[in-house]
């Protein structure tokens, strides 16, 4: 019955060497990762924020108006911002 084989009597274990490494590498410093917003990013981010009051308070006048039945809808408005839709459509077919 053949136990070892010949060729791996001297071989060292892969885990080992995985180990080796890390043990080599955990001297060295480790490298920190860093994100830079460019003042452009900065820019948006706070006009975003700025604007949520807004929104949420012109959305809570909406509701208002369509609740009490006082929202007025323009067709016309409607209707031109559906024209190019429906003629890129006819276009398609």
């Amino acid at each position: 019955m053949k136990i070892n084989e010949t060729q791996r009597i001297g071989a060292m274990n892969p885990y080992q060497k995985q180990n080796e490494q890390r043990t080599e590498n955990a001297g060295r410093k480790r490298q920190i990762d860093e994100v830079q917003i460019s003042a452009e990013a900065q820019e948006m981010l706070s006009y975003s924020r700025t604007s949520k009051a807004d929104q949420s308070k012109r959305i809570d006048e909406l509701k208002q108006s369509v609740s009490t039945g006082s929202y007025h809808v323009d067709a016309g408005k409607i209707a031109e911002k559906l024209l190019p839709y429906l003629t890129d459509k006819k276009k398609d077919n």
